[in-house]
């Protein structure tokens, strides 16, 4: 039987009686065509297996108690990190990626924040969500003064070697190892690429390598990878925890703001928040309170209705001044405790935060 694929859409309406905007959902065609190769090979009974399996992991990982503006846009958070040690990372994924010529896309992470992707940013996007609330959360071991593996570490040459892998062999010198690694499926010109993730990690990064499903993976090859990632991953998470211990040095002891602010860039996915002081799958601890999360939503919501560029200020019972600022393709909510300040005033105060935190980047007044 023919099958064919439609690419779903949806309509916008626009002001000014012109015609509606249609926005094509591309994503979801990625959804069909898995739900097809499942279907072509085991019919019904096999595509039911295989979103049972899924839907009960991935429903365990869903806390809708602790969900809140940051999972509305479910960007990415990205690493600070200095031009030095950011060619590290970058010469450290061109040199794995000469020398095992099988891997097609590389990620590198640190401390749950994204540094380096090969990806595109949807499939990126994705990945990402997948990592931080499954994952990881799955292998999370206490961190010790950038020494987070309670392993013992093995010492390749003169090398310090905490690397291990997440996904795949959990000990590659068991003879009984499984070398079986997690399929995943990416946009490509031609609908879809299935591949092998494999998930490497040292201490607190982890680097993402990703290989066509058509590779059998083998002991020697991961053994292979193992015997050169290892060292140098332990290393460059070094240097990156001393780097960003020096960093924080300099810019000396954190102080409480007057404003707590999220953004969200929708053309990279960029998230930036100084609300939440941790938000993993199942927690969510913030430092305002549910009644102010609430107001960011609401203001969310009131962008979402409209594509033109706009400003929402509100005035909270608490005394306190909640702001929504949204330009081109950017949103800034920012929380003010100013009890006796005026309209004019917040407004000064904004145009301060922008100046100091994203000076290349510009809000329309």
């Amino acid at each position: 039987i023919p099958q064919v694929v439609r690419n779903p859409m949806i309509e916008k309406p626009n002001k000014d009686g012109k015609p509606p905007t249609i926005e094509y959902q591309e994503e979801e065609i990625l959804v069909m065509i898995v739900f097809l190769i499942a279907m072509e090979a085991g019919g019904v009974e096999l595509l039911t297996q295989k979103l049972e399996k899924f839907f009960y992991r991935y429903l365990q990982t869903l806390h809708l108690q602790s969900c809140d503006l940051l999972d509305v846009f479910g960007g990415i958070s990205f690493f600070p990190l200095d031009k030095m040690t950011y060619l590290k990372i970058q010469s450290f994924v061109n040199r794995v990626e000469e020398s095992l010529s099988l891997i097609k896309y590389t990620a590198f992470l640190y401390n749950d924040q994204l540094i380096w992707s090969g990806l595109e940013q949807d499939d990126m996007r994705i990945l990402y969500k997948y990592l931080t609330t499954s994952l990881f959360p799955r292998h999370s071991e206490p961190e010790l003064a950038g020494r987070d593996s309670p392993l013992r570490p093995e010492v390749a040459g003169n090398l310090l070697h905490y690397g291990r892998f997440l996904t795949g062999p959990t000990n590659l010198k068991d003879p009984e190892a499984k070398f079986r690694f997690p399929k995943i499926f990416v946009t490509a010109e031609d609908g879809y690429e299935e591949l092998h993730l494999i998930v490497y990690k040292a201490m607190s990064a982890a680097a993402c390598f990703m290989i066509s499903a058509s590779v059998e993976l083998t002991r020697d090859f991961c053994e292979q990878l193992d015997g050169l990632v290892g060292p140098q991953l332990t290393l460059l998470a070094s240097d990156i925890c001393e780097q960003f211990t020096i960093n924080r040095r300099i810019s000396g002891p954190e102080k409480e703001p007057q404003f707590k602010f999220i953004y969200f860039n929708h053309m990279n996915l960029a998230e930036k928040s100084t609300i939440h002081m941790r938000k993993t799958a199942s927690v969510c601890l913030t430092s305002v309170h549910p009644d102010l999360m609430k107001i960011l939503g609401d203001i969310n919501c009131d962008f979402a209705r409209v594509d033109e560029d706009e400003e929402i200020i509100v005035k909270a019972m608490t005394d306190y001044w909640v702001v929504g600022k949204k330009s081109d393709q950017r949103e800034l909510y920012v929380i003010l405790n100013q009890k006796n300040a005026n309209l004019i005033e917040v407004n000064e105060e904004v145009k301060r935060l922008c100046a100091t935190q994203f000076n290349n980047i510009f809000f329309l007044d």
